[in-house]
């Protein structure tokens, strides 16, 4: 059991280090402008947009989320959202990313999506940008404090120490390497995670079907 918690802990430990390494690696290429710090500079390729895009939304859903809805409430529930989700996903990617990648160039080289609707309607008040903005604030909270609440409970489970603690302590680990290094940090890490990811849930598919095959022997 004690050999298991120190693998895990090494684990964990070189991951940090690695993801830590990458928001000094960007530091510099982050401080260079404001444009650079908050969306990298508009340079990231496909692979790294889509894969740190992915990650960010769906890591703590997908590994444990999903996963306990179909605990929770069976396996037709846990398909059906994943099914939305998917669909959801596709649509979003095939009819408003491209194109909000261009026209977001063109109104007046918006950084986030508030400034972009000020600017796309070219609003003088900024009435569209503070409601955009309040949409952003309250419901990207939700999101990550569920992120930061599975923190919790995965490393509380793992260790038994106090699933608080390991929230906040995951709060800090994520605001310092996004600090240093801004969206390439972030984006940056993010892809390294869907890898781990893809790699993770291909692991875990086969030797789940592997097991189930020999119990029913």
């Amino acid at each position: 059991m004690f050999g298991d918690k120190m693998q895990i802990i090494v684990a964990m430990t070189v991951y940090m280090a690695v993801v830590i390494g990458i928001g000094l690696y960007y530091a510099r290429r982050a401080s260079e402008s404001s444009s650079n710090y908050l969306i990298g500079g508009r340079s990231l390729g496909p692979w790294v947009t889509a894969m740190g895009a992915e990650a960010s939304d769906m890591s703590g859903w997908l590994l444990m989320g999903l996963p306990g809805v179909a605990y929770w409430v069976g396996l037709s529930d846990a398909i059906w959202t994943a099914i939305g989700l998917f669909i959801g996903t596709y649509l979003n990617w095939l009819l408003v990313a491209k194109r909000l990648r261009g026209y977001s160039a063109l109104a007046g080289d918006s950084i986030t999506i508030p400034d972009f609707f000020s600017n796309r309607f070219k609003e003088k008040k900024k009435i569209i940008m503070t409601i955009a903005a309040l949409f952003i604030l309250i419901f990207f909270a939700v999101y990550a404090s569920s992120c930061f609440v599975t923190v919790g409970r995965l490393f509380s489970t793992l260790f038994g120490i106090k699933y608080h603690y390991m929230m906040v302590l995951g709060a800090v680990f994520v605001v310092f390497y996004t600090f240093i290094g801004g969206f390439l940090a972030e984006s940056a890490s993010d892809f390294m995670q869907g890898v781990v990811m893809v790699i993770s849930l291909t692991v875990v598919l086969v030797f789940g079907i592997k097991y189930s095959e020999v119990s029913r022997l």
